[in-house]
């Protein structure tokens, strides 16, 4: 998987975006849904699943382990789980193509298993390092054997039973402490995870819902996320919402080409997931909330978006873990504001699928946009709504955010973005460009 041909492509400016728009579903959830369905005990039922390569890899893998999951011609996806503690050992390797959810909560899972699992992946996410799951994981009396630097190929042998521990974050990351928490779902006793940031919280509100006994309380050290181990998950009927990462590059596309104006439709409106939609409202975007509803526990509604002038703010660093995934497409908004934009706080962006700080900037410099390089972010000097000048190639790096960021600049370019790679879009949005078509038609 993931090792599709590469598919140049060149964007242009195409007029204004109009029309409504679905969303593939939520990632973070479409992962959580097959990876806590197949635990349970009976049949969950999932609809709206994103159907991207990341998740394919996920429902393998817990196919490989003994569940068994099949989707159904409307697209309803039917998972019989084997229980917690009942996962098998695969014949062969996991292969976790370009997804890293899926790899550190599968290492969780398989932490507190008395199987041993080898996870392999393509060359983007076998560069990722994998130390931050493994030291809990470790802890924990699991026995992991990684590649140089923590990275993959890497075996774990799992424990059973494991021992509960009290893990304090060192960074921001919800794939970390849903690691843990998976571990501790077969572990006796109660093992704890300190969060000092908080981030998305989808796995605490997931796993509630299947029946764990899960809390959640402040102190002052932060959330401290308890979690009851021999755990019994009850099977579930899940409607999975918009993603808000792949919304994301249609509103700032309808933000920034003047005359558009279009619905996305059904869109997750977890507070642990809206800093971008906050900041570009700081920028001045015209972004209204309509029918908010509640969906199977995660918070929902369309938002309508318009084109508006937009100004150069200083993003707070706070909004980092809740806008981790949107920096790339955050930048290209800040690429046509009026001032110069500075958004820092985001470390984490040098250890995704790319170095994204340093692939966005290469990509925006080579297409005229004036910025400034931090370890931690970039400060982006605007058009002042001026379409950018583009004429320049661009280097996605194997990362589907990058491919879809510089997309959407190309809209607002005054020449042709080359971008080199848009192949990797798979992963996480594979009709992005026929959505494309469809606002700009």
């Amino acid at each position: 998987m993931s090792t599709a041909t590469p598919r140049p492509l060149a964007v242009s400016s195409r007029g204004p975006l109009k029309g409504r728009v679905t969303v593939p579903g939520d990632k973070s959830i479409s992962h959580r849904s097959l990876m806590f369905s197949a635990l349970a005990v009976g049949e969950s039922r999932v609809e709206g699943l994103l159907e991207g390569e990341d998740v394919l890899a996920t429902a393998a893998a817990m196919r490989a382990m003994g569940a068994t999951i099949t989707r159904g011609e409307d697209g309803v996806w039917t998972i019989n789980g084997v229980g917690v503690g009942g996962l098998l050992q695969p014949e062969g390797a996991l292969d976790m193509g370009n997804s890293g959810t899926s790899t550190r909560l599968l290492m969780g899972l398989v932490a507190s298993h008395p199987i041993t699992v080898t996870f392999t992946g393509d060359a983007s996410l076998s560069s990722r390092p994998m130390g931050r799951a493994i030291e809990p994981l470790s802890q924990m009396g699991a026995e992991i054997t990684a590649s140089p630097g923590g990275r993959l190929p890497l075996m774990l042998r799992g424990i059973n039973p494991a021992v509960p521990i009290t893990y304090t974050l060192p960074v921001a990351s919800a794939q970390v402490k849903s690691a843990v928490l998976l571990a501790g779902l077969n572990t006796p006793g109660i093992t704890r995870v300190i969060e000092p940031v908080p981030t998305r919280d989808h796995s605490e509100r997931m796993l509630k819902g299947f029946g764990a006994e899960l809390t959640v309380e402040d102190s002052p050290e932060g959330k401290i996320i308890s979690i009851r181990g021999e755990a019994e998950l009850k099977p579930q009927h899940i409607v999975v919402p918009g993603d808000p990462s792949s919304a994301g590059f249609w509103m700032v596309a309808a933000s920034i080409v003047p005359g558009s104006d279009i619905t996305i439709a059904n869109v997750c409106m977890n507070p642990t997931r809206t800093g971008l939609i906050q900041a570009l409202r700081m920028m001045g975007a015209s972004i209204e909330e309509v029918d908010s509803r509640e969906v199977g526990g995660e918070p929902v509604a369309d938002l309508r978006v318009r084109h508006a002038p937009l100004k150069a703010i200083e993003v707070p660093p706070e909004l980092a873990p809740s806008m981790i995934d949107e920096y790339p497409i955050l930048f290209v908004a800040a690429s046509v504001a009026e001032g110069r934009t500075v958004a820092r706080g985001a470390h984490e962006l040098r250890v995704k699928e790319s170095d994204r700080i340093a692939t966005m900037r290469a990509a925006l410099e080579a297409n005229g946009v004036v910025l400034e390089e931090f370890d931690d972010g970039l400060a982006i000097t605007g058009t002042g709504g001026a379409p950018i000048p583009g004429g320049g190639a661009a280097v996605s790096k194997l990362d589907h955010r990058i491919a879809m960021s510089m997309t959407v600049a190309g809209l607002a370019a005054a020449a042709p973005i080359a971008i080199d790679d848009v192949a990797p879009v798979q992963t996480s949005y594979p009709a992005f460009f026929d959505v494309l078509d469809s606002l700009t038609a």
